[in-house]
């Protein structure tokens, strides 16, 4: 069996970025966060990319190295926290209700427990079926199932308690 070339590693991955930061970005609500994971996920798949090529659905196994990223970054707790002396400036985004709308999403959830916030996205951000994104977390359809129930039912309440919080524009 042929082996993957570095040429094809890069064509993939160039193909491939834009998705895998949105995923990330989802999953850590965090642009830094984010990076952090592509790029260890990305490591991890140079690593192991030359003995790769009986994988059926390449996607969805880079897809599962994501989300197993994500998971054990959140693992990691409190030790990889970088504790400054000075506090970071945050880089203003355009003032549209589009940036508003994604902002009051992003932050809803980041309310999510990381399994949960996994599941939804791979869900209904990126429209996964519910056999793949348990292929992807290694858990079975139902459990898959209930947690988007559950992670839902959470989203539920934070946008109701937004929209007792937010004031009317009009």
């Amino acid at each position: 069996m042929p082996r993957r070339t570095d040429s094809e590693y890069l064509a993939y991955v160039e193909g491939r970025i834009a998705g895998l930061r949105r995923a990330a970005y989802l999953f850590c609500g965090d642009s830094h966060a984010a990076d952090d994971v592509v790029q260890e996920t990305l490591t991890k798949l140079y690593s192991r990319w030359p003995g790769i090529t009986q994988v059926e659905n390449l996607d969805a196994y880079v897809h599962t190295m994501l989300v197993r990223v994500f998971l054990d970054e959140r693992r990691r707790g409190w030790w990889k926290v970088a504790l400054l002396d000075w506090l970071p400036e945050r880089a203003a985004g355009p003032a549209t209700d589009r940036a508003e709308d994604r902002s009051v999403i992003r932050t809803a959830l980041l309310t999510l427990p990381p399994r949960q916030r996994a599941v939804v996205v791979l869900r209904y951000l990126f429209d996964l079926p519910v056999n793949e994104v348990a292929q992807i977390l290694g858990c079975s359809p139902g459990t898959v199932k209930s947690q988007c129930s559950h992670g839902l039912d959470r989203l539920r309440q934070t946008f109701d308690q937004t929209a007792l919080t937010v004031p009317d524009r009009s």
